[in-house]
Order: C-alpha cells, then structure tokens, then sequence
C-alpha cells in the first residue's frame, strides 16, 4: 500500500484550499488508484498524475522556491526540477499512458470527486517501460498532481504550460509525495 497526502498549491489563485488522498493497492498484478479530493474548482474536469524522474531520482512537491519567475504562481514548468515529468495518467485508462483526453474526474458543484481505477500491474509495467525506460514504477519515489483551475481565471501570460494547453488546465493545485505504508 502507497498513499499520498495531497496538500494545496497556488491557493492564491483558487481561492481554495484543495487537499486530498491518493492510495495505491497492489493485490498480485493488479493495481487500485483510488484519489478523493475536496475544496477542487467546481463543476470541471481535473487532470491528475504521478509525476516523476526517468532516472528515478526522488521527486517532491514543489514549494513556495519554485516560483522562479516570481509572479506568485508554480505553474507546471516551475514544477519539473523537484517533481520530473508526468508519466502515468489517473482517467478511464492509465495503462494507455496518454496524458491528453477528456475522461479525468470531474469536480461536482460541491468541488469533490472520488476517483477509482484498478488496471493490470503487468501491462502498466509494460506501458511504463516502454514510455520511460523504467521497468519499476517506483511509487515511493513520485508526487502526486492535481491540476486545473476555472478556464476564466485570468493568470499573467508568464504562467507557463505544455504547448498550446492552457495554462488554466495544467496549473497544480495539489500535491503529495507517494509514501509505502503498512498494512
């Protein structure tokens, strides 16, 4: 068992609070990723990872430090030197290691969602490995994100995204370091 304590990140820009739980069960060659979150933007979609290093250095959330552009918000650039890259999706389907798709949770009007999916360890594995050129996930060793905020939200054009995603969509605003944890 692996869990993740989500913390709130650019509470400034959400007005929120956002925390939360990811717990990950292992049980033989199957994987459960059960997340539930509260104080999320309302009413919207939420994309949510693990994010991490290739060479499996130990990631951690980004603090207030990351901001090194100083326009008060850790976008998802800011995130990369303490957290990696993103790698392994929480929607319908994480074995497909797409990042870009529209079945991500989506926050109720009362900003909640719970979130539950159990795929084959082995083909996670697999799909892991052939992404990253790791064959372990090494859960304790990734952070856990939660981004997206309402797309009318206005942030300064220095807030930084992936490509032509908006920087609404990526923007973190929870994290928590993967722990291993007895049973």
């Amino acid at each position: 068992m692996y869990v993740a304590t989500l913390h709130p990140l650019n509470t400034k820009v959400t007005g929120l609070e956002t925390t939360g739980e990811a717990r990950f069960s292992i049980n033989g060659d199957t994987l459960t990723i059960d997340v539930s979150a509260e104080k999320l933007p309302p009413d919207m979609m939420h994309l949510q990872h693990f994010h991490g290093f290739k060479d499996n250095g130990d990631a951690t959330c980004p603090t207030e430090t990351a901001d090194v552009n100083h326009d008060g918000i850790i976008d998802l650039i800011e995130t990369e030197p303490t957290s990696g890259t993103t790698m392994v999706p929480f929607h319908d389907d994480p074995v497909s290691m797409e990042i870009v798709r529209d079945t991500y949770p989506k926050a109720s009007a009362d900003g909640t969602f719970q979130y539950k999916k159990t795929v084959s360890l082995k083909d996670l594995d697999a799909a892991f490995a052939k992404a990253f050129g790791n064959k372990d996930l090494d859960l304790d060793r990734r952070v856990v994100f939660i981004h997206g905020i309402l797309a009318s939200t206005e942030l300064p054009a220095s807030a930084a995204s992936l490509g032509t995603i908006p920087a609404q969509v990526t923007l973190p605003i929870a994290c928590g370091e993967i722990k291993r944890v007895q049973q």
